[in-house]
């Protein structure tokens, strides 16, 4: 079907020249299009032919917002309020000036327009009635494009803002900006967040000017914040000091005065209620509830600022805290010629990423001293990951360090990410590595010659930075020569080996790494540390330990635990170190009762003398003899002093 008739908006009957409406028509469409009310007024005063045109609102008092020309006199201001409350246009009249048209608008503040000029006539009044409700719904709609550009600034900046709040890893210096940067978007005197803490009871607000240390500490049910968090609604006052909630202490104490304020709550992402944000005195007048909106918009970034950087706390300082633990744990305690220099060996490998080879009986500190190489290194604020070859199978060691994906096997619900992936930029400890499986030792191979490895199921590979540490307490170059241990792998770990002595090799670090082991768990145990006799000492040392350190160390966290005194006694030990089945059974064989007994004797004095480190006057002391019956008895054993020094 084809139009009959085209007609655009400027060919409307109305707008020709002929038609009586078209100029009025016209400047309605002018006001509808301009968003300049100077300019607005300035075509409305051209169509009446006036030189004075403004707009008039009512707040404390009556306001010119906009005009355009000169005002003759004062405004008739009780001929305002009759056209608020008629709703309804009048000309007035005076002798000593010209007539003036006065009309209402419907805008929401209630405008008044106002015509003033020599030419003003009753004809008009129509007129202007019809241009004044045009006007108000065009003030309102500028108003309302106003409000919303507002909005949309203060998102804007809300959000450019979170992304400074981000950078804070402080909590009081976080919430000093966050305040400072409210006050500055909100226009108010000052802010204050109040962080709720439900376990004291307590709010906390910061920053509380005027207060020392900036921190102001309130019961969490009094006040206008009190009532806010257990309301979760916000509160709006325009008067404080007329509101029994406010507590004027604050300001009494700084000599601040709180003329008004806003406050509103503060909800973390499981809609808890965390605290409130508080205005206080708005510059130039109160707070509405454009004011309101802005806050609450802000208190969602505030919110989450608050809770992701008190959360970086908690971890800084659990990180802080399990890293002074480790550090205490990877103590390597004693001065023994062989402690001494692990030590020195330690600090010059710990600046190196050349791979380590620890060997040593089982529970000599392999673990201890691969933390201590970690801890004193670069790499010490990076992940320190342990994995024990021995406790894994072949297939479950490769998921283990490798990883595996989604799929890739039967109970492989979902993707797994391996230890070397969870020890990237650390150090790898492989314990009992010469327990692990000849297929297991070439997949470790290659990833430790291509630093990089592939998930089990996957076909992506992926470059590692780890340090590998590896111990055990198997003869390897044994299991190289049964061909149980590649050795090439053998070659790629041992660049650098550390070999534990046994601690009954040491013996003279037993009592120091007792009272650290006894300091250690009493401070666990929540008890004075106690003392050790020296019965109890005697005791410790003639125990030849075949745990080694660790069993050292259980002993001493039992006894921290089980002992009733205020020291270690020896009936303390008796039901603990129980006596080898039979020192010297390898002694008796074939002898008769005397060659037996001399030799339990010759043995126990070279025991003893070992245990003193040579010094035949402690020694004799320790057996409780006199030195030089301790001389006498070995001349009858036929020991030479040479025979039983170290």
């Amino acid at each position: 079907m084809e139009a009959l008739r085209w007609m655009t908006w400027n060919e409307l009957p109305w707008l020709q020249r002929t038609s009586p409406a078209a100029s009025l028509i016209r400047l309605c469409d002018r006001i509808l299009n301009t968003n300049d009310l100077t300019s607005i007024l300035t075509d409305i005063a051209a169509e009446f032919g006036v030189p004075y045109c403004s707009l008039i609102v009512r707040n404390t008092d009556w306001t010119v917002v906009a005009s355009r020309g000169e005002q003759e006199g004062p405004l008739p201001k009780a001929l305002l309020g009759d056209v608020i409350d008629r709703d309804a246009g009048a000309i007035a009249e005076d002798r000593n000036q010209s007539p003036a048209l006065l009309v209402p608008t419907p805008s929401q503040d209630r405008h008044i327009l106002l015509l003033s000029g020599p030419r003003i006539s009753q004809n008009e009044l129509g007129e202007a009635l019809a241009i004044g409700r045009i006007l108000g719904r065009r003030i309102d709609q500028l108003s309302a494009r106003k409000n919303a550009q507002k909005h949309i600034d203060r998102l804007r900046t809300t959000l450019e803002l979170s992304l400074t709040f981000a950078g804070e890893k402080q909590t009081q210096r976080l919430l000093e900006r966050i305040a400072e940067e409210a006050s500055r978007l909100l226009g108010c005197d000052r802010a204050s967040i109040f962080v709720w803490d439900k376990d004291q009871r307590l709010l906390v607000a910061c920053p509380a000017l005027g207060v020392e240390g900036g921190r102001l500490f309130l019961p969490d049910n009094k006040g206008i914040v009190g009532d806010v968090i257990h309301s979760r609604k916000p509160v709006t006052v325009d008067n404080a000091y007329n509101d029994n909630r406010f507590d004027q202490s604050v300001d009494k104490k700084s000599g601040y005065k709180t003329r008004n304020l806003l406050c509103v709550p503060l909800f973390d992402a499981e809609k808890n209620c965390i605290g409130a944000f508080e205005l206080i005195n708005k510059i130039g007048g109160d707070f509405n509830s454009d004011d309101q909106i802005a806050l609450e918009d802000f208190g969602i970034q505030a919110s989450t600022a608050i809770t992701n950087t008190r959360e970086l706390e908690n971890l800084v300082r659990s990180n802080q805290q399990l890293t002074e633990q480790m550090t205490r744990r990877s103590q390597i305690i004693g001065d023994s010629p062989a402690m001494n220099g692990l030590r020195g060996t330690i600090d010059r490998l710990a600046a190196t990423d050349l791979p380590v080879l620890i060997l040593g009986e089982s529970g000599t500190g392999k673990e201890v001293a691969a933390t201590s190489l970690h801890q004193q290194g670069p790499r010490s604020s990076r992940p320190f990951i342990a994995v024990n070859c021995a406790a894994l199978t072949e297939t479950l060691l490769e998921s283990e360090l490798f990883g595996h994906e989604k799929g890739a096997f039967t109970d492989a619900q979902s993707m797994h990410v391996g230890k070397f992936e969870l020890a990237e930029g650390g150090t790898l400890f492989l314990d009992e590595v010469g327990d692990m499986s000849l297929g297991g030792q070439a997949k470790l191979l290659r990833v430790l010659e291509q630093k990089a490895i592939t998930r089990v199921g996957g076909t992506q590979t992926i470059p590692v930075n780890v340090r590998v540490l590896a111990a055990t307490n198997a003869n390897l170059v044994d299991l190289v020569r049964d061909k149980k241990f590649r050795q090439d792998l053998y070659y790629r770990l041992s660049v650098v080996t550390l070999d534990l002595p046994p601690l009954r090799d040491r013996p003279e670090d037993i009592l120091p790494l007792a009272r650290f082991f006894l300091e250690r768990s009493c401070r666990d145990a929540k008890r004075r540390l106690l003392a050790i006799s020296p019965d109890a000492e005697k005791r410790l040392q003639m125990h030849n330990w075949p745990g080694n350190v660790r069993e050292l160390r259980n002993l001493m966290e039992r006894i921290a635990f089980l002992a009733a005194g205020d020291r270690v006694e020896l009936d303390d030990l008796a039901f603990i170190l129980s006596p080898k089945k039979n020192a010297f059974e390898d002694l008796a064989d074939g002898l008769g009762l005397g060659d037996a007994t001399s030799n339990f004797q010759i043995e126990y004095i070279k025991r003893a003398v070992k245990r003193m480190q040579g010094n035949m006057s402690d020694a004799a002391e320790f057996l409780g003899l006199h030195r030089s019956n301790l001389y006498r008895k070995m001349r009858q054993l036929g020991m030479e002093v040479d025979d039983v020094k170290p």
